[in-house]
């Protein structure tokens, strides 16, 4: 069962979002500048309609009406420009706070230990990166700007009816609680809502990931029908959480279309009997209500946005809650100053119950090459996971000349695995990851290294071919050639090889196995065999068995010995065409 990733609390989320607008004060308070003036010139033609029914009633001539039209004709011309230029400021701003928040999520996530998005499931974290991020962008390009604009143009109308006469302003206001209790009404019930909704989207995104990705299995095991079935009950969830959200809004309308009735019933009549006392003219009078009544246009877009407003809402809190979460912070240290790797008593459980490892301790002089070998579940992967820094040990620790691995500076020990990734991109730059500033001929030579540079000279734009997705399709030999040339370009001093070679098959694993050598050439290695033939080449072999080690000693030592590794070593060869 996935462990979904945290949600931040209303608290962080809004501390996240004034640390943000806090850090840009120029762009805040340009924003905020344009978009009063686009709302003082959309109020100021209502304004200049009350000026010229009075004028009206008072018998002014023609050239009155001409005057009231250019002020009008220059506040439309002028809050057409300033209303664009809003839109494009309030765009720009989200959008920018946006791009640090998506950096921001996928570095914290690139830094969170590999067991908690092991248990959290890639559907969740895809599902924020991919479909939270979509609604916020949704939000800041089409809602964001609507909303901002409504609510300065709502401030200002109750100041410019309070301008005209504070009982007017008074009137106006009575919408207010009206609009208040609606609020609280709803958003006490429609917050969770829209989580769960979020929380719906990701467990629909994890399984429709699993089936994907493990999806010859699910044909092996004829498993298509439950795998669907598994899919339609989470899109049910999702589309009776979307029901009953629909069904909330449509009851918030109802009661705010009862706070527009009242505010402007309210204002109607202490218009009237303002007007019959001359405390103010009709035209004035009239100037509040139209006022008012043009917020109703702002106020429905609001409340017809709103459902996404909560939606992006949600989403923020969900990318601001991988923010929280606690992440390693190496500092630029030294590095070793020897290449020694040792394990002390280490001990790890992937469940908190079961233990994988007991216990288990070893020591790799600089340079040695140890090979790792044992029955499927021994805890191979665990002790490479762990010396390599992925995984925390429950107890004891992973050392490089005595330093712990995760107190070490980034890129003293690497580890590569058969789960290899090709980046989408020019095949240079991909390998570049390992080294930035890496040039043409260092890339080439790395290359070289692993006897790639060959085939990588012959693809169709040679080093600068795209390669990943959408790219040319690279073998698996050649994709774990590639992992080999960035290890080489890296340069730790410790390598951990997890399987790295076991996914050639027998055609390219030789291949494979010299490229592997020649990539470690003088480093300190830890070696996950997959074939035994590696161990027979290594320095020295460890035998894990049920989470500790057996066994350990020379290749030819432990095969004189007739123990569990001589065992593993005559099955090995009885069925292997490879001669010892």
């Amino acid at each position: 069962m996935s462990q979904i990733l945290p949600v931040a609390t209303s608290r962080q989320t809004r501390a996240w979002l004034w640390a943000e607008l806090r850090g840009r004060p120029g762009e805040v308070i340009g924003t905020l500048l344009v978009g009063i003036l686009a709302a003082a010139a959309a109020i100021l033609p209502v304004y200049a309609l009350g000026v010229l029914v009075d004028r009206v009633r008072a018998g002014a001539g023609a050239s009155a009406i001409v005057e009231i039209s250019i002020v009008i004709g220059v506040a439309a011309v002028v809050g057409g420009a300033a209303i664009g230029l809003s839109t494009y400021l309030i765009g720009r701003l989200g959008s920018r706070m946006l791009a640090d928040l998506r950096e921001s999520t996928v570095a914290t996530a690139l830094r969170l230990p590999a067991l908690v998005l092991d248990r959290a499931g890639r559907g969740d974290l895809l599902s924020r990166v991919g479909a939270d991020i979509a609604a916020i962008g949704k939000a800041v390009a089409d809602v964001l700007p609507n909303v901002i604009s409504a609510l300065l143009l709502g401030l200002l109308s109750l100041a410019a009816m309070a301008g005209i006469d504070w009982r007017l302003g008074l009137a106006g206001a009575v919408a207010v609680p009206f609009y208040v209790i609606a609020l609280r009404w709803y958003l006490p019930l429609s917050a969770p809502r829209y989580a769960q909704e979020r929380k719906a989207v990701a467990e629909r995104s994890q399984l429709l990931v699993e089936s994907m990705q493990g999806l010859r299995t699910v044909h092996a095991y004829r498993l298509e029908r439950r795998h669907l079935e598994d899919i339609e009950r989470a899109s049910a969830k999702h589309r009776d959480i979307d029901v009953g959200v629909f069904t909330l809004f449509t009851r918030f309308v109802g009661r705010v279309n009862r706070a527009e009735f009242f505010g402007l019933s309210a204002l109607l009549v202490v218009g009237f009997l303002l007007v019959r006392d001359g405390s103010v003219s009709v035209g004035q009078a009239s100037a509040a209500a139209l006022l008012f009544h043009r917020l109703f246009n702002p106020v429905s877009m609001l409340l017809f946005t709103f459902d996404e407003i909560q939606a992006a809402g949600a989403s923020l809190a969900r990318l601001v809650g991988v923010e929280t979460m606690p992440v390693e912070r190496r500092e630029a240290g030294s590095p070793p100053a020897d290449a020694s790797l040792t394990l002390d008593e280490v001990s790890f459980s992937y469940d908190g119950r079961t233990p994988v490892l007991r216990g288990v301790s070893l020591h790799l002089e600089p340079g040695e090459r140890v090979a790792l070998v044992g029955s499927t579940g021994a805890g191979k992967t665990t002790v490479a996971s762990i010396a390599a820094g992925i995984l925390r040990p429950d107890a004891g620790a992973a050392r490089v000349d005595g330093v712990p691995v995760p107190e070490l500076p980034a890129g003293t020990v690497a580890i590569i695995s058969q789960e290899t990734h090709v980046f989408a991109g020019p095949l240079v730059e991909d390998l570049r990851l390992a080294r930035p500033g890496a040039s043409v001929a260092e890339v080439a030579a790395a290359l070289e290294t692993v006897g790639a540079l060959a085939w990588a000279q012959e693809l169709p734009d040679g080093l600068d071919t795209q390669v990943g997705d959408g790219g040319h399709d690279l073998t698996p030999a050649q994709a774990q050639q590639l992992a080999l040339a960035r290890l080489v370009l890296l340069d730790p001093a410790v390598a951990v090889l997890d399987e790295a070679t076991a996914e050639a098959g027998s055609a390219g694993a030789r291949t494979l196995e010299r490229a592997a050598a020649a990539a470690t050439q003088g480093r300190t290695v830890l070696i996950v065999a997959h074939r035994l033939t590696q161990a027979a080449s290594a320095d020295r072999v460890v035998v894990m068995e049920h989470g500790v080690v057996v066994e350990s000693g020379p290749h030819a030592d432990l095969v004189a010995a007739g123990g569990r590794y001589a065992e593993l070593w005559s099955a090995w060869a009885s069925r292997s065409s490879t001669p010892a």
